[in-house]
């Protein structure tokens, strides 16, 4: 049995005689709305939820298009030395005490891997020149990477390399030892 075009827009009445009394529009909650653990939520507090929740990188953003917000000069270097931790010390080989991070993970696929490390790495140096440091000491920051990035395409050896090498730990020290010659203001 086909239903035709006229069923599908407007259905007939139920065998009993009555209209459905379901409706779909979505304006009207048809229970209590549960989150994971299986407490109730209020409808008040989930409005005000949405409310508050939204991305604004424009000019009305009162942080400026900045996501991570107005960070102190402390707090983005603690952020450079997570990321540096992360993509060069992050893990320990089990029965070793070698560590390695996701520069080496990552680096393990052929080429794809090598520059993505590289431009995060290269962001580290970026984000140095903006907390100040001189040309000279990012030159020597872009010279791990470089080496890092073109030694790290060697299949195997390269791999090996990143984590032995660890450019990204070696770059924050440079820059925390010129941080700490730096007269405090």
């Amino acid at each position: 049995m086909t239903m035709s075009d006229d069923d599908i827009l407007a259905p007939r009445k139920s065998r009993s005689g009555s209209r459905s009394r379901a409706t779909f529009s979505g304006t009207e909650p048809r229970g209590p709305i549960i989150d994971q653990d299986g407490r109730e939520i209020r409808p008040e507090t989930l409005e005000q939820g949405f409310r508050e929740f939204r991305f604004e990188f424009g000019q009305g953003n009162p942080l400026g298009g900045n996501p991570f917000g107005n960070l102190t000069r402390e707090q983005r270097i603690a952020r450079l030395e997570a990321i540096a931790r992360l993509l060069d010390v992050a893990f320990i080989l089990p029965g070793t005490n070698i560590r390695y991070g996701i520069d080496g993970l990552i680096g393990l696929i052929p080429v794809v891997g090598d520059i993505i490390t590289a431009a995060i790495s290269l962001w580290l140096v970026r984000e140095a020149r903006a907390l100040g440091a001189p040309w000279y000491l990012t030159a020597r920051m872009l010279g791990n990477v470089a080496v890092d990035g073109v030694v790290g395409m060697v299949p195997l050896a390269g791999d090996a390399f990143d984590v032995m090498f660890r450019a990204n730990m070696r770059n924050m020290r440079l820059l925390r030892r010129w941080l700490d010659k730096q007269p405090r203001i």
